[in-house]
């Protein structure tokens, strides 16, 4: 099985990045960002994504399964499930 990476387009990404590091990381969480963020999710979504990693620790803090019709890989969750097992191996 081959897996292609979908990844916002340069003004996405700029958007995506002032959020973490304007907002959510000095703990501001908008209402306004979130749907930001699920608008680009829906543009990720309409170019194939049939999964969407949520690759910062922030942003797990806006968005979350609930928010999102397709499986969302919180890479937060995954690194400390993975550390915590090898740690109790």
């Amino acid at each position: 099985m081959q897996i292609e990476t979908i990844i916002p387009d340069v003004e996405e990404r700029d958007e995506i990045h002032r959020i973490i590091y304007d907002e959510l990381a000095q703990g501001e969480f908008k209402k306004s960002s979130k749907e930001k963020y699920l608008k680009i999710i829906d543009s990720l979504i309409l170019k194939g994504a049939k999964g969407i990693i949520l690759g910062c620790t922030e942003i797990p803090l806006l968005i979350n399964q609930n928010d999102v019709s397709l499986p969302i890989f919180d890479t937060t969750r995954i690194h400390a499930a993975a550390g915590f097992e090898f740690a109790t191996k």
